[in-house]
């Protein structure tokens, strides 16, 4: 009964009730946080630019936001390497309203989308 119940709230989350509509912006605003002294960094990045932080290699392919309402939640599809080993540490999309969804994770460094850049 619990494994029948655990599929049926998987599959009811699966499919929203209705998709919202999305329209792409030019550029986002990420925030970077470093874990060893505590310090918070805004990184604003353009569509197709990357950027270094600490460590990391931060290239932003995509970011959206609902159709006429450029100041609500924020889908930012990210590419993270990590300089240090040359390895792809994250790819895929964060989400500001909720940034542990599909967080970066990493000993030192965090990275969250915290909106869309119209302008």
């Amino acid at each position: 009964m619990t494994r029948f119940l655990l599929i049926a709230s998987m599959a009811f989350l699966a499919f929203p009730a209705h998709a919202e509509k999305v329209t792409s912006a030019p550029a986002a605003i990420l925030r970077g946080l470093d874990k060893v002294d505590g310090s918070l960094t805004d990184i604003e990045l353009n569509v197709g630019q990357s950027a270094i932080y600490g460590r990391l290699e931060i290239r932003l392919t995509d970011c959206r936001y609902p159709e006429g309402n450029p100041s609500g939640n924020a889908y930012a599809y990210l590419d993270i390497t990590d300089l240090g080993s040359g390895s792809a540490i994250f790819s895929g999309w964060m989400i500001a309203a909720a940034p542990a969804l599909n967080a970066l994770d990493h000993q030192r460094y965090d990275v969250w989308a915290l909106r869309c850049k119209t302008e």
